[in-house]
């Protein structure tokens, strides 16, 4: 089975239907490729994308942020199909994923600043944009102390999961729309994160 049941939004109606094509290109060809491998090449493409907020091109790294996203998904497929998941390398993988939310984040803001200048507004945003991604990440590990993935429980899905944020900043760095991608990914995150944390209290008191 190629795909998970924690899968966000984006994950099932997009992401998925590309990598798992692309793992099962790599899988009939029986290449030697590791998960770990496709962890880190994954990683490598979404970093390629912050120097490109640098010099003012939102819309390349958006491309390079979105084939990231959907890279993100092989690794973990391949790894499945092949019997080959472990520790070291679910560790790996989210390590290298969190680097990589980071300086979308600083990408974006960094963008911001150059185009707008600093402000008040681009600086708040900024640092909800960063913290919210990072917390719903660290939702989802310490969550698991229930006995389940959060994601699985309760009436909210994983509508700020991670594939939904780097979608949202794809989309609005398509079109150089700095604030709206901070604000939206803020957002999102933030309802999920107070929604799904008194969920979990509720769920398990």
């Amino acid at each position: 089975m190629l795909r998970k049941t924690t899968d966000g939004w984006i994950s099932s109606l997009l992401n998925r239907r590309i990598s798992t094509r692309i793992t099962n290109f790599i899988l009939k060809r029986n290449w030697n490729v590791t998960p770990n491998q496709m962890s880190f090449v994954s990683f490598l493409i979404g970093m390629i994308a912050f120097p490109f907020y640098l010099i003012k091109m939102p819309w390349l790294a958006a491309i390079f942020i979105q084939i990231s996203s959907i890279l993100d998904g092989v690794d973990g497929e391949i790894a499945r199909a092949r019997n080959m998941s472990s520790n070291w390398g679910a560790f790996f993988d989210t390590m290298l994923d969190r680097f990589v939310d980071i300086f979308a984040v600083l990408g974006v803001s960094i963008y911001g600043y150059l185009e707008g200048g600093l402000s008040f507004s681009l600086l708040l945003w900024s640092i909800l944009s960063v913290s919210g991604s990072l917390m719903v990440s660290y939702l989802h590990s310490v969550g698991k102390v229930f006995g389940t993935h959060p994601a699985l429980v309760g009436k909210l899905s994983g509508f700020a999961s991670r594939d939904v944020r780097l979608f949202v900043i794809f989309v609005f760095s398509l079109f150089g729309m700095y604030l709206p991608a901070l604000v939206f990914v803020s957002v999102l995150s933030y309802v999920y994160i107070t929604g799904k944390f008194v969920e979990l209290l509720v769920l398990n008191r």
